[in-house]
């Protein structure tokens, strides 16, 4: 059986290597260094101990992980020829670094190799010995190359390493000025605990890669935010917020508030959304996505204080909802195409809602949806199980049937006939929109947006000619509403 003894070489004094780990380098029958780019290795060599070292994988590979994979591939063939190997890497062997990482993976299940792993001290307690911060308030270490998917904590100490140049210092820059802003002070630590080239400066972050002395010693170390004021927030910023408006000593507004109460803003919010939209405002969706947001945080705010779910739990159903709605990219299934999708997700619901019949699932879309919109996705679902007109032409005759019963009873007196073939009518309408795909409570919001345009235009028209609209009487009005019309279509005409 083959023997492999991982070792650390410490953060670079050799005074900070322990005696288990010289003796076990000396007693080794192969000694190999991950790196000789390491202050100890000069130590090594004065007392006499012969190594090899991975560095000429790092010249021929294109990328790290391709670096870390043939390193462990061959530590592990060695391991099985030669009696007791001996793997030094800088540092702690456990604290960020990845060729350990995979060879325990690679070895966890490998009875020809015995592994052991001899603690050793990593840069992370030179820095914190320099830089005299104490971990238990919190110290995230980060991998400089992963921060597209590890991302700091503005609430504690963060350490970012494996900044060993200064393109990797700008990238690192500019992912975290997103977080912090550009002016946030940050620590830059190169060759901690080293005698005669450690060098610690604090500058504000768009500055670091600015700095000529970077080097693979090199880490970036970023202090918790602290005090209202920042220059970036984040969710949970927004969170803090809200409890503190719904706190004791909080705004007065904000504790009256129920999940009643609020409803009215949530609706408006939705649709001062739609209205951004509608404006292709960048700015203004910016804005309205945040007061819906600010909506949703202020309901599980509310819900909290009665021990009922918390902002976690909405993120937390959302995630699994999706992901299990979703088959074909978190799981094995395969859909081609959109109806295929939203097929499969029909299915889904409606095994997710345990609707017991079709009557079920109509009655699922809520009574609070405008009823246009509830109209539609009614005979939507409706369609789903063949209960349609064949084409649109069958849906357009509907309508004209729906009309005719309406004549008959516009000029009655019962006010429930009305009401009940006006709604026929109307409804009708919706369901010629579902064969066009048009939706209908945009449609109207349209003939809404150009009727204010239109009556905008008699209003300025009688206001140029001395004249006020209550004066007027409906047949001017109706001349300058015709002047409107086509003063609209010679505008198209010029485009």
């Amino acid at each position: 059986m083959g023997k492999l003894t991982i070792v650390g070489l410490g953060p670079g004094e050799f005074e900070h290597m322990t005696i288990e780990t010289i003796d076990k380098m000396k007693n080794a029958d192969k000694l190999y260094l991950r790196t000789e780019k390491h202050p100890v290795v000069k130590y090594l060599r004065d007392i006499g101990l012969s190594f090899e070292t991975f560095d000429k994988v790092y010249e021929k590979a294109s990328t790290f992980e391709e670096v870390y994979d043939n390193i462990t591939r061959e530590i592990i063939e060695i391991a099985e020829k030669c009696g007791n190997v001996v793997y030094a890497v800088p540092g702690n062997p456990l604290v960020a670094e990845k060729t350990v990482e995979y060879l325990l993976k690679f070895l966890n299940d490998n009875d020809d190799i015995k592994v052991e792993v001899v603690p050793a001290m990593s840069f992370v307690d030179v820095v914190v010995n320099e830089l005299k911060i104490d971990p238990i308030y919190g110290l995230k270490i980060i991998d400089g190359l992963s921060l597209d998917s590890i991302k700091p904590d503005k609430r504690c100490n963060n350490l970012v390493t494996q900044v060993y140049n200064r393109r990797v210092a700008s990238e690192v820059k500019l992912k975290l000025m997103d977080i912090y802003g550009d002016e946030f002070l940050v620590t830059v630590v190169k060759s901690a605990g080293i005698k005669g080239e450690q060098r610690i400066e604090t500058m504000p972050l768009y500055k670091i890669d600015m700095v000529d002395w970077i080097d693979y010693l090199t880490s970036i170390f970023i202090p918790p935010v602290k005090g209202t004021f920042k220059a970036r927030y984040d969710i949970d910023d927004l969170l803090d917020i809200m409890a503190k408006l719904r706190g004791e000593n909080g705004c007065p507004w904000d504790r009256e508030q129920d999940h009643s109460t609020l409803k009215r803003y949530l609706i408006e919010e939705c649709y001062e959304v739609i209205d951004a939209i509608e404006k292709d405002s960048d700015e203004s969706l910016l804005e309205e996505l945040g007061d819906v947001l600010l909506q949703v945080v202020f309901h599980s705010q509310i819900a909290d204080e009665r021990k009922a779910f918390d902002f976690h739990d909405v993120c937390d159903a959302e995630c699994k909802k999706m992901i299990y709605r979703h088959p074909h990219v978190f799981g094995v299934e395969e859909i081609a195409t959109s109806a295929d999708v939203l097929k499969r997700w029909d299915e889904i619901k409606k095994d997710e809602k345990g609707f017991k019949s079709h009557t079920n699932e109509l009655k699922s879309v809520p009574r609070s949806m405008p009823a246009l919109i509830r109209g539609y996705k009614v005979q939507e679902k409706a369609a789903k199980v063949g209960f349609d007109w064949d084409n649109v032409d069958d849906a357009m005759a509907k309508v004209y049937e729906e009309l005719n019963e309406f004549k008959e009873v516009y000029k009655g007196k019962d006010e429930n006939d009305k009401v009940e073939e006006l709604g026929d009518l109307i409804f009708a309408v919706v369901n010629v929109a579902r064969f066009l795909k048009i939706d209908p409570e945009i449609a109207v919001h349209k003939t809404i947006e150009k009727f204010i345009q239109r009556f905008n235009y008699i209003e300025n028209a009688a206001e140029k000619s001395g004249h006020k609209l209550e004066d007027m009487t409906l047949s001017e009005m109706d001349s300058l509403w015709n002047e409107a019309k086509m003063n609209k279509f010679n505008k198209k005409a010029q485009k």
